[in-house]
């Protein structure tokens, strides 16, 4: 067997036999197929797609590349929850520790960003010290210890998925199906989760850019969970416009400990409290989803979710004073406000415009080697729906590079729209 033929196979629309797809996944893991022929591989899997069993075969074999985690020993369940990434898509960051802090064991891989969407593990490593590397043994000494685990994929979990989505977020390759469905479902598979909330994104600034799309995914990834085991629940959730106001690690971090504190933006609230709700009754820790709010408005309002993201970020290395005094973190150099230049409604706030920016700031990465730039970002002022007047503050950019700065400035302005008549709000979730 041969890569090369394997990618020919792919490139003239012919299915992929599991073995073959073994063969290419676990020779790639150990180096010896290239980046350059899985670079061709992944082009030919995004312009020609693969069949339903190629796709579950895929996250089978990514799974397998390393070691699966069975938790059973330490838990009797393990809830975890992933997006399908987007712009402002902090909720990781505030879900995880309130789950957490209702008794819901809930051990978590996350990625880095890819293209304009932000990464969890870019975000937490705005905190001093924080580990992200854990190794298996460590995974399960702390799910056991303290209940909650954010890191991201170690060397014997998932290798296969590292090292692919690393290179989709520079080829080009990110927005295909197959590969959307076989990254997150292989880590969730190698992690040993039970039960999975999957919160797909659609819109303009999501890689599912209509409905139709983002349930074509939810349908795939809840197909490869049944075959795996795993008990699978969907969220459609709209990424039209930014979730919350800001887009960058530091400012993102910022926001979503103020949704801890019980405040934040609201739709980012709203969303993060419905995520927490289904997380509890998928993992059986409430009867229905009433009940299941009640005991996550609790568990902010009385600080226990907060402190178990502190309690979190001791546990994986970081400095927690960042936390508990989060003007500490990183600021930008430059901060300056822009102001409406049209009275109207807003019309759009192009979600994808405003994480292009973020990654021109520094925010995220054009080559796979780029450092990130913790503390730049953007804070976007305004909802589709909203009235604003000429002259009120519209968006606000955090830069350390003065031209960075401008040609941010005139993207975002470019990314809202105005319209003289009323326009509707958008909707947090279509399903």
């Amino acid at each position: 067997m041969r890569s090369i033929d394997i990618i020919i196979k792919k490139r003239d629309k012919q299915e992929l036999s599991a073995e073959e797809i073994d063969f290419f996944i676990q020779g790639y893991t150990r180096g010896e197929i290239t980046d350059y022929q899985a670079s061709a591989w992944a082009m030919a899997v995004l312009l020609n797609g693969m069949t339903a069993r190629e796709t579950t075969d895929l996250t089978l074999s990514m799974a397998r590349s390393g070691q699966i985690l069975d938790l059973s020993d330490i838990v009797d369940i393990v809830v975890d929850k992933h997006s399908t990434g987007g712009v402002g898509d902090k909720t990781t960051l505030a879900i995880l520790p309130t789950v957490a802090a209702c008794g819901l064991p809930c051990g978590k891989m996350s990625g880095r960003g890819l293209g304009f969407s932000g990464g969890t593990l870019d975000k937490l490593e705005s905190i001093p010290g924080y580990r992200v590397n854990l190794s298996t043994e460590e995974f399960r000494k702390q799910l056991k210890e303290i209940g909650i685990v954010l890191t991201g994929q170690s060397l014997d979990l998932a290798p296969a998925d590292g090292k692919l989505y690393s290179l989709r977020d520079v080829t080009g390759t990110v927005q295909s199906i197959p590969l959307i469905a076989s990254s997150i479902m292989s880590k969730k598979i190698a992690g040993g989760a039970n039960a999975i909330l999957l919160d797909v994104k659609t819109g303009l600034g999501a890689f599912m850019q209509t409905l139709a799309e983002a349930r074509e995914l939810a349908d795939t990834m809840v197909a490869i969970g049944q075959l795996a085991g795993r008990k699978v629940h969907i969220m459609l959730s709209d990424m039209s416009q930014p979730l919350g106001f800001a887009v960058g690690n530091v400012l993102e971090v910022k926001e979503a400990l103020d949704v801890l504190h019980g405040g934040g933006p609201t739709d980012f609230r709203i969303h993060c409290i419905a995520a927490c709700a289904d997380m509890l009754v998928l993992g059986g820790r409430t009867p229905d989803l009433p009940s299941a709010r009640e005991m996550v408005h609790k568990v902010i309002e009385d600080g226990s979710a907060f402190n178990k993201f502190i309690e979190l970020v001791k546990a994986q290395g970081g400095d927690a004073s960042y936390i508990e005094q989060p003007e500490k973190m990183a600021q930008a150099r430059y901060v300056e406000i822009t102001n409406s230049p049209h009275t109207g409604y807003l019309s759009q706030v192009h979600a994808r415009l405003i994480g292009e920016a973020s990654v021109d700031l520094g925010g995220g990465r054009i080559k796979k080697s780029d450092p990130i730039d913790h503390a730049v970002g953007i804070e976007v002022l305004h909802k589709v729906g909203e009235k604003i007047q000429i002259g009120e503050p519209l968006f606000v950019v955090h830069a350390n590079d003065p031209q960075k700065l401008r040609q941010a400035r005139e993207t975002i302005l470019a990314a809202h729209s105005f319209s003289e008549n009323p326009v509707e709000p958008l909707p947090l979730f279509y399903q």
